[in-house]
């Protein structure tokens, strides 16, 4: 089906920019997602499209954060584990789920995930007070609660998408990584391994736009490369600053869609 020369260009603008927030905050399907709705795709399709684009955008990320990421192989394993389980589980489930499931958990789930990222400070203080601390993240396993949370998120990556990153943030957060560039570079990791694992049963399904997906995908990794190059070189405190501000955006926009 032929379509205007402004649809392309809304596809790629609005990947270009998904991307890069993806790199930076997580939540870059909120901007995604609706530009291909916006287009006449079905829900369904515009979600295993915008995920297969956005997949490759965070490859770009993770190019990126390469040198973070090299030191933390063996957390990366198991959390990557963790990941391509939960994210395969989502994705089947997304294919037996009706659509309208989407608009009335989103603004939820993002809302809480939002005020857990704002308040993360007050608990993560609290929580190690009172759960055992994860002395060393790079190379002793992560605790067990911590690899539920991931598993969880996963499920609804693999569901949905939105808002995942901002998710993994503050359970990142939460469980003692308070450096914003390591927290960006596990979130691109297990961002990828989440979304990649679950586009296998969205091509299976035949639920995939693939015009779509490869012109958004050109602009999710242009844009998740430069994303996620360019947080590395701002204050950690103006990074989070901004993970806040875009997540009550996003939240208000959808309680009011």
């Amino acid at each position: 089906m032929h379509t205007p020369f402004s649809q392309p260009l809304l596809l790629f603008s609005a990947a270009l920019i998904a991307g890069a927030i993806n790199s930076v905050a997580g939540g870059g399907s909120f901007i995604s997602f609706p530009a291909l709705i916006l287009t006449g795709v079905n829900p369904i399709s515009a979600n295993a499209t915008n995920n297969t684009a956005m997949w490759l955008g965070t490859l770009g990320s993770v190019g990126a954060y390469r040198d973070e990421l090299a030191t933390k192989k063996r957390t990366l394993l198991i959390f990557g584990g963790v990941s391509l389980l939960g994210g395969i589980l989502g994705s089947l489930l997304l294919l037996y789920t009706s659509p309208t499931f989407f608009s009335r958990l989103i603004p939820y789930l993002l809302l809480s995930a939002t005020l857990l990222f704002t308040f993360s400070t007050v608990i993560t203080k609290w929580l190690q007070s009172r759960l055992p601390k994860w002395s060393n993240p790079s190379s002793s396993s992560p605790p067990f609660g911590v690899l539920f949370l991931q598993f969880v998120i996963s499920v609804y990556g693999g569901f949905f998408g939105g808002g995942m990153g901002i998710l993994m943030l503050a359970t990142l957060s939460v469980m003692g990584l308070g450096n914003i560039h390591t927290m960006n570079a596990f979130k691109s990791f297990l961002g990828t391994c989440i979304n990649g694992i679950a586009v296998l049963p969205f091509i299976v399904a035949g639920v995939i736009l693939w015009n779509h997906a490869l012109l958004m995908s050109i602009g999710a990794v242009l844009g998740g490369y430069l994303g996620a190059l360019y947080a590395q070189k701002l204050d950690p405190v103006i990074v989070k600053r901004f993970v806040i501000l875009l997540g009550f955006t996003m939240t208000v926009y959808f309680f009011l869609r």
